[in-house]
This record gives C-alpha cells, sequence and structure tokens, in this order.
C-alpha cells in the first residue's frame, strides 16, 4: 500500500536509511503554461512507494537533496518532461540517472517504448491507462488516481535490475551514463533552441529576409512565454508569425490590421511584437537558412541513412536510435558532427559515415 506523504519530516522519516536507489516519478499539468506544474512525485524506496505531495509548503525543497544525492541512483522512465518539472518545482535535478527507455533501447529491446509496453515485456505484468488524463492538481486524489500513480514506480527496480544486467552483458554501460548526462545537460541548461526557424517547414518557402524575420519572431515569443508563463501559441501560434515573417506590415496601424483579422492574435502585445519585428537583425542575419532539399542532397542523405541502418542492424539497435535524420541532415550540411551525436555514437559510426561525407560534395 502507498504511503500519502503531506510533511517534509515524513518523507525524511521514510528516507532515512538513505538507499541506494529509488524509483521516480511525476504528475505534472503544462495545458495552460509555459512551465510544468507539478502535481504529484511518485517515489520507490525498498519495498514502499511514497506519494509526496508537492504543493505542500516546504516539500519541493525537501526533496531537492535527495534528487541531486550522487549516492543515491534515479531509475526513471523517459524522463525528459519530468525532469523539466523537477527543475521548475525544486531546483534540482535527479542525478545520478538511469533512464529505463533509453536503457530499453540500447538493449536492443526497442526504442521509444512505453512504460506499460516495457512493464509487460519484461515482468509480464499488463498495467491500466485509465487515469492519464486526470487532474492531478485536485485535492484529495481520487483511490483510482493514487493506484495509478503508484503502479508508474511499481515495477522501475525489477526493469533496472534487468536493463542493467542486460547492458552489462553487451557493454554498454557506459552508453546509458552518456546519454543520461546529455539528456541532464540539455535541461540544466536549456535558453530556448538556436535556431528554431529550422524545424518550421514552412521556412524552406521563404526568402533569406522572411526567414530572418521569422527566426525573431519566434525568439521573441520564446521569449515571452517564457516571461509571462504561457503557452507559446497563446503569445503567437506559427501560422501568424510565417504571414508575418513573409508579409511584414509597414508601419504600427498595418500591424493592427493584420491582428484584427487573426482570431488568436496576441492584441495586447501588439506593441512589443512591433518593436520585434522593427528592431534591428542581431545574429539573424547570420542563421543557417531552411532549405528544401535539393535531388544530390536527397541522395546523399539516403546514403547516409542506409549506413546507419546496416550499422544499427549490426548492433541490434532501433534506426532512429543511431542518428535522426534531422542529425544526419545536420551533419550533411556542415561536414560537422553535432552534438546529440557526439561520443558513443559518433565512435559507432565516423568509420561508416565519414567516407560518405567525403563524397557528397
Amino acid at each position: 500500500m502507498p504511503y500519502w506523504i503531506k510533511q517534509p519530516a515524513e518523507l525524511a522519516e521514510r528516507l532515512a536509511q538513505r538507499p541506494a536507489r529509488i524509483g521516480l516519478d511525476t504528475e505534472f499539468v503544462r495545458e495552460r503554461t509555459y512551465w510544468p506544474q507539478l502535481a504529484l512525485v511518485q517515489m520507490a524506496v525498498a519495498d514502499e512507494i511514497l506519494l509526496i505531495d508537492p504543493l505542500i509548503p516546504g516539500m519541493p525543497q525537501a526533496l531537492a537533496p535527495w534528487l541531486s544525492d550522487p549516492a543515491i541512483l534515479k531509475v526513471m522512465h523517459s524522463a525528459s518532461e519530468d525532469l523539466v518539472a523537477f527543475k521548475c518545482a525544486c531546483g534540482a535535478l535527479p542525478r545520478p540517472l538511469f533512464d529505463t527507455q533509453i536503457g530499453a533501447g540500447l538493449a536492443g529491446i526497442g526504442a521509444g517504448m512505453g512504460y506499460q509496453k516495457l512493464v509487460q515485456e519484461i515482468t509480464g505484468v499488463h498495467l491500466a491507462k485509465g487515469e492519464t488524463r486526470s487532474d492531478w492538481l485536485r485535492r484529495p486524489l481520487s483511490p483510482a488516481q493514487l493506484d495509478y500513480a503508484a503502479d508508474d514506480v511499481r515495477h522501475l527496480f525489477a526493469i533496472h535490475d534487468a536493463l542493467q544486467e542486460r547492458l552489462q552483458t553487451l557493454d554498454r554501460s557506459a552508453w546509458l551514463h552518456e546519454d543520461g548526462e546529455r539528456l541532464l545537460g540539455t535541461v540544466e541548461h536549456d535558453e530556448g533552441e538556436r535556431w528554431p526557424h529550422l524545424g518550421m517547414r514552412s521556412a524552406q518557402f521563404m526568402d533569406p529576409p522572411a526567414q530572418q524575420r521569422l527566426l525573431r519572431l519566434l525568439r521573441w515569443r520564446d521569449v515571452q512565454a517564457r516571461h509571462s508563463d504561457k503557452p507559446r501559441s497563446w503569445i503567437l501560434d506559427n501560422e501568424l508569425a510565417a504571414t508575418l515573417a513573409r508579409f511584414p506590415p509597414g508601419d504600427r496601424h498595418a500591424l493592427q490590421a493584420m491582428l484584427d483579422k487573426h482570431p488568436k492574435a496576441p492584441r495586447k502585445l501588439g506593441d512589443a511584437l512591433w518593436q520585434a519585428l522593427t528592431t534591428p537583425l542581431a545574429d539573424e542575419a547570420d542563421a543557417p537558412l531552411a532549405l528544401a532539399a535539393s535531388d544530390d542532397n536527397k541522395a546523399a542523405l539516403k546514403r547516409l541513412q542506409d549506413a546507419v541502418s546496416a550499422r544499427s542492424a549490426e548492433l541490434g539497435l532501433a534506426d532512429g536510435l543511431l542518428a535522426s535524420r534531422k542529425h544526419l541532415e545536420a551533419l550533411l550540411e556542415s561536414g560537422q558532427w553535432p552534438q546529440p551525436l557526439a561520443g558513443w555514437r559518433r565512435r559507432e559510426l565516423e568509420a561508416t559515415l565519414q567516407p560518405l561525407l567525403g563524397s557528397a560534395g
């Protein structure tokens, strides 16, 4: 039976023996905010499950030292969003980290595998999905919510034991540590995406000045969203951002006319938006352009993808786990290995891909 922890002192009492590992999961709400609102923390400790209420004053601060204790391994599944929630609420990240989704991929069980599927694969237990859309901020939580939440950490240790043994056999434990540290670093040093326009498909059909304006608008949107703690689309949706980039208004009145025609326009931010549009460009002028792939580039990318697929098969890994299309495109365009392909991925791929890069031009 899970224990409901509603006082920081109760948490300290349950962790008094300082366990070697804890299983962690969170429930959070993010529909109306930029930053996740931490609503519940589930923690497996030895043979107990603690359901910790982070809405209690002082509880996030009480959690922080346990999250950052280097002597306690934190076992989580698909931890990226949970890490952001912990960082926002507790000011700490769970380190060292064993992400079972990453581990399952590196062990050759499957990439991007959901928790329920992995539990069934490792333990044979079938978990229900009934409370995934619950309101986790309400109190009291229902018995069904509490049971669902407890199940999210109940099997983490069994999965960890199985994956750890398999990764040690394959000599891939260092791969998992490296990927976990990369994930933690991404959350720890998050300053927003540097070139967000490259992620918008419509950008490749814009001329360079329009792409530079789009980049400026998307960066402005992210700053506003972070500051106001509102979803990006509430500040400026992609459709309006693309329209303003392609057809910039000549004056403030023209901008207002465009905003009045758009149902989701940020009317209260009109002056700030106008300033963003008219401020001289900084490094936007030096930004890489989103370009439609030429036939030659498509062929070169296909050769890289085929080589990655062959190497993945040799290693018993899913294709996308070694290198995604996005990262191969970046490698092909610049000739430089992007950060996500550093470390063990580069060591496994360089001998195969480098000759293809040399012939791509």
